[in-house]
């Protein structure tokens, strides 16, 4: 996801949700400084319009992809990013983003599963939303202000990711990737027009894979 204009498993707090809240600079960089910065795909290229592969495999190779992932989403200064936006048809996303009350989240998610939400408990917010596979531009999106991830760590270990706000805007925009949507499939026809208008128009400050 696109902003707006150490190693080791991290705990769990007496919820049993990851605390992603701690040493995130730390951490961040850590993964960063031993990977690779990728360009990003955008859409049109086929792997964002699948669903991606599970992720069987919790090895070295899946470690070096986390690296990179890191690396790359900070090249293209975004707040989360999904595999296959670096052309890897695995299901797995980074983030380091922010929630509204400021409080950073930095961590991986691999095989995520957005967890339904109670009617009663489900309050939209209607703000902006942008994805670094549609540069440049930017729409307002309805999602639930509160969203809960489960799925597992870069070790395999089961976990728990719940955000507000901003960050769970971000939460259900990555895990929409993994399973072959952009939030502009989410739009009506003339808003998703427009955005690809925007894009089309723009300039992206990364670099990008052209399609074929």
């Amino acid at each position: 996801m696109s902003q707006q204009e150490t190693d080791g498993r991290t705990g769990v707090d007496d919820e049993g949700f990851v605390v992603d809240t701690e040493d995130c600079e730390e951490r961040e960089a850590a993964y960063r400084a031993r990977g690779t910065s990728r360009p990003i795909t955008v859409v049109g290229n086929p792997v964002l319009h699948k669903e991606c592969k599970d992720v069987t495999a919790f090895d070295d190779e899946l470690a070096r992809l986390i690296d990179d992932m890191f690396a790359s989403q900070k090249t293209a200064e975004g707040v989360g990013l999904a595999a296959n936006q670096i052309g890897v048809d695995l299901k797995v996303f980074v983030y380091d983003c922010p929630d509204d009350d400021g409080v950073r989240h930095t961590g991986v998610v691999c095989n995520p599963v957005l967890e339904e939400l109670a009617p009663e408990t489900r309050v939209l917010d209607d703000s902006n939303e942008g994805c670094l596979s549609v540069p440049t531009a930017y729409a307002s999106l309805a999602r639930p202000d509160y969203a809960v991830v489960r799925g597992q760590d870069a070790e395999g270990n089961p976990i728990r990711v719940k955000g507000t706000g901003y960050f769970a805007r971000c939460l259900q925009h990555e895990t929409d990737h993994l399973y072959g949507y952009l939030y502009i499939d989410r739009l009506s026809k003339r808003e998703r027009k427009d955005a690809l208008r925007q894009m089309e128009e723009g300039t992206p400050r990364y670099e990008t894979v052209p399609n074929a």
